[in-house]
């Protein structure tokens, strides 16, 4: 993506060449390779923004030391550093400085919305935005649609005075249209890379959301997760990522692929930031009937309410599935994780072991993410998929005919466009099409086999995923009468939130270390039952705290950026 944009002229630009000047190179250095310094972060004037939390940020500009207009600028120019590179953004909001200055006015003239108020963000290109972006999942099939209202997560970040940066790239219709393809790659965007390791599988289908805040490209962003979408960037990019219960984020105005399993979720560098997303967010949307499920579920007054430190742990008492997941865990990832877990133990919490998810080797693949496996274990009508397949050939039917200025109204439109822009959308499987869509579009061809129709294969599958997981995982957390604080899982092993993506039930993921042959990260997450989002931040940053403050490397480090000259498409699947 260029990053195109006509700056205004006088005491804006003059102030931001005084403040970040431009004596800091922004090449990388072969001499640094390997290395966090490979992309050195300039400083934002006198304010050191690397790292820096939204608390930070805010003090930063309540005391004059910056403006919200330089903070968008300083994200700017980090972004013009690095998206040659890791391609996190997709397009910069054309107004991002204008809004920028109009929160540096209200907050001159005394009124300050909350902890968001003037601080950048970005969203995932599949929620609406009604302003001088565009809303394409990545697509070019529905360049130049014209979206009939923001979605209400956008709309309710703009009320709470946070500043569209742009949106981020993803994974070209968050997955849906491939079962054999290279994540974080879409057609507009290109391919997103993570910058701990640019060759390798980036985490998606968010994945410009988790590579931006990761890299200190944005301050945090909103990703959508419908089988893992949330959790698996954010652990692959070394963030917090929160995945809410189906139903305590709308859905309204973002472009669908399962009304049973979509979620709006959060991404910050630590839990705190992205609870002030998720608190900014949540709500009763009377467009997404399923928010309603919320009344008398959420607390008055938010989730940052819930924010504890270490000495909390005392009063934890965690579950681990040992046998469901933790025995697919890879030897050194399992010691990193063991060796968290003993931390978490030494400062007070009980961990009790093989506390399994109910019929575990039904429900979790022995090899792997499937989100059909029930196909796979000859039970088409126990399977994930089967539901998916038909939510979104009606779902996106939905969205698609409230958009103007454009022709695409189905499914079939879609798949009819990516035949006939083969070279750039690869409708055909690889080598007819392109190589990032190896298998095509064969996720698109199954949903538009099934036409939507609810037949009785789906209904049984509907009862049964729902039902199976959801038992699964209240049975574990509620271990012999026991009430248990959470569920301990490495979500590195994508049947965790396979598991927990039927059930529309949260995760939190919260980074734990890197590989040291691929300097990947991976994670430590939390599972909990519907609405149970307030126990997750409890525990979150209650973890969190106490891996600050060990001094070791069992927590967030910064990237390394291992293979940035490389641009192999598909990255690798390790």
């Amino acid at each position: 993506m260029r990053l195109l944009l006509t700056l205004p002229l006088g005491s804006v630009w003059d102030t931001w060449a005084q403040s970040i000047g431009t004596t800091t190179s922004l090449f990388p250095l072969q001499e640094n390779a390997d290395t966090p310094a490979l992309f050195p972060m300039p400083p934002c004037g006198h304010f050191n923004l690397e790292e820096a939390t939204i608390d930070q940020m805010q003090q930063a500009i309540s005391n004059g030391t910056l403006t919200s207009q330089q903070l968008a600028l300083c994200y700017m120019q980090r972004t013009y550093q690095t998206q040659e590179y890791i391609s996190s953004l997709l397009q910069l909001n054309p107004d991002v400085l204008s809004i920028a200055a109009n929160m540096d006015a209200e907050r001159k003239s005394g009124i300050t919305r909350g902890p968001l108020h003037g601080i950048p963000f970005t969203v995932k290109d599949n929620m609406a935005t009604k302003d001088n972006m565009e809303t394409t999942a990545g697509s070019w099939a529905l360049i130049g649609s014209i979206v009939p209202r923001d979605a209400h997560v956008v709309a309710r970040l703009r009320e709470a005075g946070a500043v569209l940066f742009g949106k981020a790239s993803l994974s070209e219709w968050a997955d849906m249209r491939s079962n054999n393809y290279s994540e974080g790659y879409s057609p507009r965007g290109g391919q997103a890379r993570s910058p701990y390791n640019l060759t390798v599988n980036p985490g998606g289908s968010s994945s410009g959301s988790a590579a931006a805040v990761g890299a200190n490209a944005i301050a945090f962003s909103l990703g959508t997760e419908t089988d893992g979408s949330v959790i698996n960037p954010a652990e692959r990019n070394a963030v917090v990522g929160f995945k809410p219960t189906v139903g305590l984020t709308s859905r309204a105005g973002v472009i669908p692929e399962s009304e049973h399993q979509d979620s709006v979720g959060t991404f910050g560098r630590t839990v705190r930031d992205a609870v002030y997303a998720l608190d900014a967010i949540y709500g009763i949307d009377p467009r997404d009937n399923y928010t309603l499920a919320q009344e008398s579920k959420t607390p008055n007054g938010g989730y940052m309410q819930y924010m504890t430190g270490k000495e909390d742990l005392k009063d934890a008492t965690f579950g681990l599935p040992w046998n469901s997941f933790w025995t697919l865990v890879d030897d050194e990832q399992k010691t990193i994780l063991l060796d968290l877990l003993a931390l978490i133990e030494s400062a007070g919490a009980t961990i009790i072991n093989e506390t399994e998810i109910t019929n575990y080797e039904t429900i979790v693949s022995p090899t792997g993410w499937n989100w059909d496996y029930g196909t796979t274990r000859g039970y088409p009508n126990e399977s994930e998929y089967t539901v998916v397949k038909v939510d979104f050939y009606n779902n996106i039917k939905t969205y698609l005919s409230e958009l103007k200025n454009t022709d695409v109204r189905s499914l079939e439109d879609i798949v009819q466009y990516n035949y006939d822009n083969d070279g750039s959308e690869g409708g055909n499987p690889w080598p007819l099409g392109i190589p990032a869509f190896y298998s095509g579009q064969d996720g698109f061809l199954a949903s538009l086999e099934t036409k939507g129709v609810k037949n009785e294969t789906y209904v049984q599958a509907l009862e049964f995923t729902q039902r199976s997981t959801r038992e699964g995982i209240d049975t574990a957390l509620n271990y012999k009468g026991q009430r248990l604080s959470g569920l301990l899982v490495p979500p590195d092993i994508g049947q965790t939130y396979q598991t927990a993506a039927p059930a529309g039930y949260p995760m939190v993921t919260l980074p734990a270390g890197v590989h040291s042959n691929t300097g990947m990260p991976f994670g430590l997450a939390i599972m909990q039952t519907a609405f149970g989002e307030a126990e997750l931040v409890r525990w979150a940053s209650a973890i969190e705290d106490l891996q600050l403050a060990s001094g070791n490397t069992i927590r967030r480090t910064l990237p390394r950026w291992h293979g940035y000259l490389e641009r192999n498409i598909p990255v690798l699947n390790v």
